[in-house]
């Protein structure tokens, strides 16, 4: 080609000269290219350290943990030097050494194309040069936001990928210009600005990164995703817009080079070309940027803000702990005038007003912590009050009043005193070691009925003294165990017809009774037809021939309150729900075999006690109806014992139904005992108003009437039976022996007994008639205002608090005790509600309980040092008020905790309100007995707690 360029037109003749002059001509090529080989030995090398940073920068990019501050000495002092271009003696010696390796290597063919190259990698080295500033001030830009830049972590991971094909593209690319000597210098011009670009996206896109690792936010995380896909979107189009101008160039020298004159005038084209590609990847480069910075600034405020709500919420909550731990248990809010549910609005309403959108995503994890700690968290809020707080509307009981009321304590004369030494309450016994009772009763003990060492000392069982109370002298801390297969029990009123069978397992009473229709098996379950020995054909046919014999009962308005004697299981007092009737049935235990137990399992009142020696834990003066179907008891042994007893507890004007064999047979012992009975009722003075026959259940009922005044006492001839002294109190019912004496009649107008009690339900909020306004009721007030105040302070709680704020499904809820009743206002709050209430009134408080049966309402006498005269899991929930912090002074609560786990249900509650002394060794307590304390609440010394019972059972046996 050299020659054909140094030839002319017209060729000489003579070929020797021709040949000649080619010979000079190729030797002076030669010497040329010598000469040029020796004076640039610097060349080649320029070209591979180019290739050196570029392939070591596209390298490091790729690296997820790595940085520009990563990059090595020789790299970073290449793009910042000026001299480079023109001086290549500067170059760090990492390049002078890789060329001095691949010097050998390189061939003279290699060196020669790359002659023209060099030119112009020097001129767009500069450029670069340039480029790599701008980009190095964008990065510390960058930087200064750290904290908006987490978006970018996913591009850099895209751009990432991205070098690395680049990176294997460009080998490819050498390989092929190696081998095939097609592609020029400004291929791999293009190529170094591709990498270069990328490796400026990489250093920004690592920066993000290590600032998204250190900061890792757990909000606003949806937003941040869409601000990605938007991003990556559009580095996405940027990408291919700069693939589309980068394409044009590289296909345009795919064409040869063939005049020098013409690749000169492309390579300056190709150069103004890159220049404007450049400069608009620099300009997308800067748009790219401020829409950056316009992002990171939106997600820079949100952060602040999410900042302060965090500090916020962390400072709630340390403030709340540090209360937390000062009062000891907390409970939902309460404004100043009102119960607990109205503070618990106010948590609401303040929760609400200070929550934002971030917050509202973070209180998922919180609204699963339990209601102990929401309600520790207003607790500073709060304006809780109690009966006996300020604003309340009932002060603490007085001892003035006390004064006026006498107790079952004073009354009973050989009351057994069962003082314990006063509890100090300070020591937690939280993680308390309970054991199952080793006892031969199993799962059926009753502690104070089956104390067989005290049965043991019995002298005598004439009078059933072995069905007696015998409490031990200690409470028993053991835990009763649930019997094998034991389920939830049914709710009411499906239970009044089954239950469970594996709950109650026992199957004799279904034997001997079944055919009496008393109870059933049937299946897995034991059914109640409603049957029993007087009324086989069902309860309710039975219910109405009662009171068609004596109109005057009148079921559920004259007639409210009835006692049931040897009750069996209690079908009648369940039916007599229908007829709004309140029925107090009891049976000894084991003499029908679980009977009391199958009654309370049914969701019907009954107690276990028996007609022995003693008085039944009842005032006097307080049933309007006693019932006996063939309940086994000789009422007229022994003067009439018995039958004094039922006298006793008999409102004046109230009947006795008698409904047994005596009545209408004509057996022998049937014929004397109610010979016997008609004298013994006459000398007593009560009225034999009817006997009449049920021809469906072929039977007879003798229904009497208690006399209202003592008119016939004082005409009676012989003063048989007598008549109590005068100093005998009636309503002195705990632990106290039969006598065989008759209580007069009360005639003074204001004396309880005079007049009967209004129709139900009037009865309920009318204050007695016989409550005198001199007296100083329980809380300090007059006797009748303080039973007013009383009944509307828990209609208030009860509904407000007890029915929406506790947590409690009152569907499942039938059996309810008030451990501590006062006027029995918490029973009559619950009066709409399908439950019946057993109001306990303790020996040791003002003898309320005479009140709780006027106004239509039932309860007992009961000492809660002791164990409570019922089965095991027979009740869904029981009710404190102000109970536990008078124990304390009396007996150990460990022995009082265990007798409400022994009679509450799998599943039922336990509300208690008391002192935050008290309140705290109870939650200890409930803790260690696995109960789930929902709700603990605190202020001015007085407390609220809720617990639910589990099916925890300890794994070892108590010593025997």
């Amino acid at each position: 080609m050299a020659l054909s360029k140094s030839r002319n037109n017209k060729r000489s003749s003579s070929n020797s000269y021709a040949s000649t002059a080619t010979t000079v001509l190729f030797i002076a090529l030669c010497v040329l290219g010598v000469w040029m080989l020796t004076s640039n030995n610097v060349v080649p090398p320029q070209a591979t350290t180019t290739r050196t940073a570029t392939s070591t920068s596209t390298s490091t990019g790729a690296s997820s943990s790595s940085s520009s501050n990563d990059l090595p000495q020789g790299i970073i002092k290449s793009a910042d030097s000026k001299s480079f271009e023109d001086s290549p003696g500067e170059l760090p010696d990492d390049a002078l050494k890789a060329d001095d390796s691949n010097k050998s290597d390189v061939s003279n063919e290699e060196q020669a194309k790359a002659i023209p190259a060099e030119e112009d990698r020097s001129s767009s080295s500069e450029q670069e040069n340039e480029g790599d500033k701008q980009e190095e001030q964008a990065a510390i830009e960058e930087e200064k936001q750290k904290e908006s830049q987490t978006q970018l972590s996913e591009e850099s991971s895209m751009t990432q990928t991205q070098q690395v094909k680049v990176s294997e593209s460009e080998e490819n690319s050498k390989a092929s210009s190696d081998e095939g000597g097609g592609t020029t210098g400004i291929e791999k011009v293009t190529e170094n600005n591709e990498v270069q670009e990328q490796n400026s996206d990489s250093e920004s896109g690592e920066t993000a990164q290590e600032n998204h690792d250190q900061q890792k936010p757990d909000e606003d995380q949806q937003q941040q995703d869409k601000i990605l896909q938007q991003q990556l979107q559009e580095d996405e189009n940027r990408g291919n817009s700069r693939e589309t101008q980068n394409q044009t160039p590289v296909e345009d020298q795919q064409q040869p080079q063939t005049v020098q004159n013409e690749g000169d005038d492309q390579q300056q084209q190709q150069q103004q070309q890159q220049q404007e590609q450049r400069q608009q990847a620099d300009q997308d480069q800067k748009s790219s940027q401020e829409s950056q910075n316009e992002i990171s600034e939106d997600d820079q405020q949100k952060r602040v803000q999410q900042h302060k709500h965090e500090k916020q919420q962390k400072q709630q909550q340390e403030n709340s702990e540090s209360t937390a731990k000062t009062d000891e248990s907390a409970a939902q809010d309460q404004s100043s005038q009102h119960e607990f549910t109205d503070v618990t609005n106010q948590q609401t309403d303040a929760t609400q007003q200070s929550a934002t959108v971030d917050q509202q995503q973070q209180q998922e994890p919180q609204q699963k912590k339990s209601g102990k700690e929401e309600a520790k968290a207003a607790e500073s809020n709060s304006g809780e009050t109690f009966p006996g707080g300020e604003n309340s509307g009932i002060p603490k009981e007085s001892k003035e009043s006390k004064k006026a009321w006498s107790t079952q304590a004073d009354q009973s004369e050989n009351e057994k005193e069962r003082r314990k030494d006063e509890s100090d309450g300070q020591g937690s016994i939280y993680g308390y070691t309970w054991q199952l009772c080793n006892v031969t009763a199993g799962p059926d003990y009753i502690p104070c009925l089956d104390n067989e060492q005290a049965l043991k000392h019995l002298h005598s069982t004439r009078h059933f003294e072995h069905r007696e109370r015998h409490c031990p002298l200690e409470g028993p801390t053991c835990l009763v165990p649930l019997p094998q297969g034991y389920k939830t029990t049914i709710e009411w009123p499906q239970s009044r017809d089954k239950i469970w069978y594996h709950n109650v397992p026992h199957t004799k009473l279904a034997e001997v009774k079944g055919h009496q229709n008393w109870v059933k098996v049937t299946g897995e379950f034991l059914t109640f037809p409603g049957g029993g020995t007087q009324f086989i054909h069902g309860a309710l046919h039975y219910i109405d021939f009662v009171e068609q014999s004596v109109p005057a009962i009148a079921w559920g308005k004259r007639t409210r309150v009835i006692l049931d004697v040897g009750c069996g299981v209690a079908s009648f007092g369940g039916y007599l729900f229908e007829r709004d009737v309140l029925t107090m049935s009891f049976a000894p235990k084991d003499e029908h075999e679980a009977q009391v137990q199958f009654a309370l399992e049914r969701g019907i009142p009954a107690i276990s006690a028996v007609m022995g020696s003693q008085r039944l834990p009842f005032p006097s003066r307080v049933f309007d109806i006693v019932h006996c179907a063939r309940c086994r008891v000789p009422w007229h042994a022994e003067g009439g014992l018995l039958l004094l007893e039922l006298n006793r507890v008999l409102r004046p004007g109230g009947y006795f139904v008698w409904s047994a064999t005596p009545v209408y047979q004509t057996l022998e012992e049937d014929v004397q005992i109610w010979k016997a009975m008609t004298t013994l009722t006459a000398s007593m003075c009560w009225e034999l108003v009817t006997i009449q026959k049920d021809k469906l259940n072929s039977i007879g009922a003798a229904i009497y009437r208690k006399p209202t005044t003592n008119q016939c006492y004082d005409e009676r001839k012989q003063n048989q039976p007598p008549m109590c002294k005068n100093d005998d109190d009636p309503n002195a019912a705990w632990y106290v022996p039969l006598q065989a004496c008759m209580h007069r009649v009360p005639v003074e107008e204001a004396e309880r007994g005079t007049h009967w009690p209004e129709e139900w339900p009037s009865r309920l909020q009318t204050p007695p008639y016989w409550l005198n306004s001199s007296q100083l009721g329980i809380y300090g007030k007059p006797a009748p205002q303080d039973f007013e105040a009383d009944y509307k302070h828990w209609k208030r709680v009860v509904k407000d608090s007890y029915m929406a704020r506790l947590g409690i499904s009152w569907s499942n809820v039938r059996n309810v005790m008030d451990m501590r009743a006062v006027y029995g206002g918490f029973a009559a709050a619950l009066k709409d509600v399908k439950v019946w209430v057993m109001n306990v009134v303790n020996i040791d408080s003002p003898d309320t309980l005479p009140i709780i049966y006027e106004r239509g309402l039932f309860g007992i006498y009961h000492d809660w040092c002791q164990s409570f005269s019922t089965y095991p899991r027979t009740y869904d929930l029981l009710h404190a008020d102000h109970l536990f912090s008078k124990l304390q002074k009396r007996c150990k609560l460990a022995s009082v905790m265990a007798e409400v786990d022994r009679i509450v249900r799998p599943g039922g509650k336990l509300i208690v309100r008391d002192e935050s002394r008290a309140i705290g060794e109870v939650e200890n307590l409930l803790k260690s007995l696995h109960w789930e304390v929902h709700l603990t609440f605190s202020k001015n010394q007085e407390g609220i707690l809720s617990a639910q019972k589990g099916n925890w059972r300890p794994d070892t046996l108590a010593s025997s």
